[in-house]
């Protein structure tokens, strides 16, 4: 009996001190590390510009974006049933998606996402393709300053743009722009050579962002530079690009390289079938962290009268699951799921996911497809929970027995511990057989936690009444009286309705169990249900709704189970 209380014990406050650590210690130092990165970065590039200004005596002006697309010279409008945006004719960039599904927040004013925008926002993030040449080679190549010749003015899904441009040199380049009907761009360069001597080109491709975004401050998600390498997935954060100005990243056949928001995704997919080479690149310019991934393919010789072809794909879009998938299967993209970051337990969490995106194809609702994953679950581990409920119930009913041993053997702990053992041998008793619930429960909480906080089909998903996002907390509290006084409370103050709701059906389902005997555990185990509920007060309503949920069904289950067993009325 002491050696199960003490294993549940520890239990809780391994789980406890796990979500504490989280919230009131990773996540500040995770956000107080990107404050004084920022800072330091901010102070560098103030330095620097004061170097700067006073030579050339000229101060960066940053425009909104609208004034930047209007003043940018001849675009081509994109027009799709997802993304919106333009394409710039001056350097072929892809500068401008806005994603039409997708908001900034739940306000009924919210604009949507805005993914990519062009050089002169203060905040440009685009992808450029090109070639490159020979070092020293004369031959004139486009650049991020050439202007594109195109044929149309508007990209359609299945309706591909060609861009021309002659060097005047005997080369003749063409880029022609298809994208599907979500977030795939498929860019195929082509070189016409009719020069008079043979010319090495290599492909390349760049994807540059300007300013440090703002992240989640989780260390659970990444955010920042990452791609698959010969089928191993690498991450490089904003932190390490900083470090290091250069990353070299290691040759591929294969594979993909991109920069990834919490929800969003814009990464290069080079030609599967040759290799390539990646680096990352950090810099300041115009007081600005500039972050950039990119890819040189292999060196090819274009003789006189030849033609050299190279296609690249680029996803700019949310990173929706199924879509992912499609991707990764249809096109052959090497691990391209892995730009979701399921984590250590991916051989759980995904199976998670697809299980209540399942669901939610019936009852249309995820806060109801995590009560019927609950139930799902329950029914899985009947057979062990039913034993461990069954255990604990003798146990409560052997409280006086063992109440009586412990009085008997105060003075010696030797013939106490024996004779414990010695009467759970004789009744018949695992006395770990009670943790099997807790054990059980521990990696699916953590395996949904990574699903509500990670997966975009999670964001904005509503449940019920006041809940109209599961991955967000529940902020209807107590503290401004649910509403009606007209305050915003700390964050740290907002303890809502779930996780009261929770903190009571913890309570419920302690009573359910024998007594610790410790006078000091029965004290903690008393305080664990308000501890509970203000660790996870702050963690996303969805996951507060499973862990009452569970806990409602673990009171019925065990409640029938011990009534049986005669340790409850």
């Amino acid at each position: 009996m002491q050696e199960n209380r003490n294993l549940l014990l520890a239990l809780a406050v391994s789980l406890l001190i796990m979500l504490a650590f989280d919230f009131f210690y990773l996540k500040p130092a995770k956000e107080e590390q990107a404050r004084q990165a920022q800072l330091n970065a901010q102070q560098s590039a103030d330095m620097g510009l004061a170097a700067l200004q006073q030579q050339v005596k000229v101060t960066p002006v940053f425009q909104s974006r609208e004034e930047v697309l209007s003043n940018s010279g001849q675009r081509i409008n994109i027009i799709s049933p997802r993304i919106n945006g333009s394409i710039s004719l001056t350097g072929a960039r892809i500068d401008d998606v806005v994603l039409a599904d997708y908001n900034d927040s739940l306000e009924d004013d919210a604009s949507p996402v805005t993914l990519l925008q062009p050089r002169g926002t203060g905040e440009a993030y685009y992808a450029e393709f090109n070639w490159l040449g020979l070092e020293g080679d004369t031959q004139a190549l486009p650049s991020a300053t050439t202007v594109w010749k195109a044929d149309k003015t508007e990209l359609r899904p299945g309706e591909a743009v060609t861009l021309t441009w002659d060097n005047g040199s005997g080369l003749l380049f063409t880029k022609v722009i298809g994208l599907d009907k979500n977030y795939m761009f498929t860019i195929t360069q082509t070189v016409k050579s009719q020069a008079a001597s043979p010319v090495v080109l290599a492909p390349y491709g760049l994807i540059s962002r300007e300013g440090r975004p703002e992240t989640s401050g989780f260390y659970i998600l990444h955010e920042g530079a990452l791609g698959v390498f010969d089928g191993v997935l690498e991450e490089i954060d904003y932190d390490d690009m900083e470090d290091d100005p250069t990353i070299e990243l290691k040759s591929s056949d294969g594979g993909w390289l991109g920069i990834t928001d919490k929800y969003w995704l814009v990464a290069m997919i080079p030609d599967q079938e040759q290799n390539f080479v990646a680096h990352t690149q950090h810099r300041i310019v115009n007081g600005k962290n500039r972050y950039q991934v990119d890819f040189m393919g292999m060196q090819k010789v274009l003789a006189p009268g030849q033609t050299m072809v190279e296609q690249t794909s680029l996803f700019a879009g949310a990173k929706e699951v199924s879509l992912i998938d499609k991707y990764e299967s249809s096109m052959g993209i090497s691990n391209f799921d892995l730009a979701i970051d399921w984590g250590w337990f991916y051989w759980l969490t995904r199976p998670i996911f697809y299980a209540l995106d399942h669901i939610n194809d019936y009852v249309g609702n995820f806060g109801v497809s995590i009560l019927v994953l609950t139930v799902l679950i329950k029914i899985l581990f009947f057979p062990l929970a039913n034993k461990s409920y069954r255990a604990l119930g003798k146990m409560k009913l052997l409280a006086p027995k063992m109440k009586e041993i412990r009085e008997k053997y105060a003075e010696d702990k030797v013939k106490q511990q024996q004779a414990t053992m010695e009467l759970y041998k004789t009744e018949k008793i695992n006395p770990l057989a009670g943790c099997l619930p807790i054990l059980l429960q521990i990696p699916v909480f953590f395996s949904l936690y990574k699903v509500l906080f990670v997966t975009i089909e999670m964001r904005h998903a509503p449940f019920f009444g006041w809940v109209n996002d599961l991955s967000a907390p529940d902020t209807l509290t107590f503290v401004n009286l649910f509403g009606l006084i007209p305050w915003d409370p700390p964050s740290f103050m907002v303890i809502g309705i779930w996780p009261i709701l929770m903190g009571l059906s913890m309570y419920g389902q302690q009573k359910l169990n024998p007594a610790p005997a410790d006078p000091m555990q029965a004290k903690l185990f008393m305080f664990m249900p308000l501890i509970f509920v203000i660790i996870l007060a702050p963690f996303p309503v969805g996951l507060v709704i499973y862990w009452t949920w569970n806990n409602v069904l673990t009171i019925a289950q065990q409640y029938v189970i011990m009534r049986r067993e005669g340790a409850v009325a």
